[in-house]
């Protein structure tokens, strides 16, 4: 499989075509978000959980159609991630 660029929270990164945004994103990992795509209402980090689109624990911004599932979604040139919500919030107790 040939390289690629991709982008992640508009960062470049390098990738072997067609794995999956998942797999993109543990690899490109930034040691402190890793694979984190996005926060629960409660403020819980979510991150690819089944692998095989049944979860919905990977759903991330994907060329700006939100809520797609980076488990089930192969890298292409160009591609655009956004993880949403990258800052956990503070949650009323």
């Amino acid at each position: 499989m040939a390289d690629i660029t991709i982008y992640i929270d508009q960062r470049a990164v390098r990738v072997k075509a067609g794995i999956s945004v998942a797999a993109a994103l543990a690899i490109a990992g930034d040691g402190e978000l890793g694979c984190i795509t996005r926060y629960s209402v409660s403020g819980t980090p979510r991150a690819p959980l089944c692998g095989m689109g049944v979860c919905h624990e990977c759903r991330t911004t994907i060329n700006g159609v939100a809520h797609q599932l980076a488990c089930q979604t192969p890298c292409v040139e160009g591609l655009r991630i956004e993880r949403a919500q990258l800052e956990p919030r503070e949650v009323a107790r």
